[in-house]
């Protein structure tokens, strides 16, 4: 049994250091493995099957509404990256170029997508001639290149997989309702599927999308107290329409710029769901996104009958995703490693269980432990994932209530980001120069302008002056 504990003593507490916890528990469940490339990861199996349920649950939401899948080049020549200012100062510094082709020097370099903005007003700018033609519902997945100096698994790597939804418009109201409306469909899914709550609202000037008239936003809290932005949804207004020349005839005749957006997520969301509810001992995955949502171990599986009970089991719960674990491993080794990669409910079955006609669940979040009759099985592990699921989210809404502090003067301010790790709510004047001294001061970004705007007080935090918007502020990943 000794041999059994290694498996999670492998795994550094997260009270004593939080970072080491997460990339302990990325490795030792087998999500990812460090590439010969510097700052690129292997996703591995086990990582790639919760993107892929991601993937489905995502694009399944898309195409709901209209939209339909493409794919685009992964080069933009520089020539079309520098029609758009903004967007391309925006991205310059993370931009990594191809010089060369073979053995030749190539006339003009080639970027390597950041993301592909520049690639769809290209692409719309020869499709659209009409008002008909509108609108271009289109997403992409895909992956793509940002020159990050300092790399995490899933949170931050040069090169990650993400979706990137592109759209375009006849009006200016109909881009900010697909801009909202994919907003609250990322959020949808954050809550009822990832079990992760978040806060909606809009992005600052200063903190806004490179190019875009307005960057809306989905903020999640991490169980250490860092917030992590999980999704953005961007209006582009005309200004990319106007760069590249996109204009449709009107009804009235009249040619007119479209409007755009654009949207995406990426696969730091496998990084939010571990940061939100793992524990000491590994993975805790909510049940609809697990790859397995149950595992079942038989106990004495050499002993007659155990494994065709074992088979029959796994029959009868067809209806969800069930793994049989009958490696030779011993049965501590295999529940901790069942715990280890967060699968919902383990199912124990030995040749007692079987006299009895009953078996052992386990539900990983808590640990409970209930004997089950065979003939009741079914009903009662649907009644489990559908609890877990519910009460992971409960649980994490409570989490990020707990940390969220209101400060009504600097002082409050300052002590609530340097001691309370959380979200803090407080007034902002509108100015960028008071962004950038909490910034320098505390190292706090602005989440975001919530939607649910509360009037805490009249004045600024930060300088005093009459108060515009609450924002919630916090360190952030």
């Amino acid at each position: 049994m000794a041999g059994d504990k290694k498996f999670v003593e492998a795994i550094t507490s997260m009270e004593d250091d939080f970072a080491q916890w997460y990339t302990d528990v990325v490795k030792k469940a087998e999500l990812i493995d460090y590439s010969s490339v510097k700052g690129c990861m292997i996703i591995k199996p086990a990582g790639y099957a919760i993107w892929e349920n991601i993937q489905k649950e995502l694009d399944d939401r898309f195409k709901e509404t209209g939209v339909e899948n493409v794919y685009m080049p992964m080069f933009i020549p520089e020539s079309l990256l520098q029609k758009e200012k903004d967007h391309v100062e925006g991205f310059a510094p993370e931009v990594a170029w191809v010089t060369q082709g073979g053995l030749e020097t190539l006339p003009e370099r080639l970027c390597v997508r950041p993301t592909s903005e520049t690639l769809f007003c290209d692409y719309y700018a020869n499709c659209v001639e009409s008002y008909r033609d509108l609108p271009k519902l289109s997403n992409q997945w895909c992956s793509v290149v940002r020159w990050e100096k300092e790399t995490r698994p899933f949170l931050r790597s040069r090169e990650f997989l993400w979706q990137e939804g592109h759209t375009a418009h006849a009006t200016a109201q109909e881009a900010e309702e697909r801009t909202i409306q994919m907003l609250n469909l990322y959020a949808d899914f954050l809550e009822n599927v990832m079990a992760i709550p978040v806060i909606k609202g809009r992005k600052t000037d200063k903190e806004k999308f490179a190019g875009a008239v307005a960057t809306y936003t989905v903020e999640a809290l991490m169980h250490d107290g860092k917030a992590l932005q999980s999704g953005t949804s961007h209006n582009f207004g005309d200004g990319f329409a106007k760069a590249f020349d996109i204009k449709y005839t009107d009804k009235d005749n009249q040619l007119k710029y479209v409007h755009q957006t654009s949207w995406g997520m990426t696969t730091r969301l496998i990084g939010a769901m571990i940061m939100v509810h793992g524990d000491n001992r590994g993975l805790v995955i909510p049940p609809k996104i697990a790859p397995t949502q149950v595992a079942i171990i038989p106990i004495m599986q050499k002993k007659e009958g155990v494994l065709e009970a074992t088979a029959e089991l796994k029959n009868v719960l067809s209806n969800f995703r069930v793994k049989v674990d009958d490696s030779d491993k011993s049965p501590g080794w295999k529940f901790s490693e069942q715990e280890m990669r967060g699968i919902p409910v383990r199912i124990e079955i030995g040749p007692k269980d079987i006299e009895a006609k009953q078996c052992v669940v386990v539900r990983r979040d808590t640990s409970e432990k209930e004997v089950v009759s065979l003939d009741a099985v079914e009903k009662k592990v649907g009644e489990i994932l559908d609890r877990m699921q519910v009460e992971m989210l409960e649980r994490a809404r409570k989490h990020r209530d707990s940390h969220t502090t209101t400060a009504l003067t600097y002082e409050e301010f300052k002590d609530a980001i340097a001691n309370k790790p959380g979200f803090v709510k407080a007034m902002w004047c509108g100015d960028e120069a008071c962004e950038i001294k909490i910034k320098e001061e505390t190292t706090a970004t602005s989440r975001c302008m919530p939607f649910e705007q509360e009037n805490l007080s009249d004045k600024c935090v930060c300088c005093g002056k009459p108060a515009k918007a609450m924002v919630y502020w916090g360190k952030a990943y």
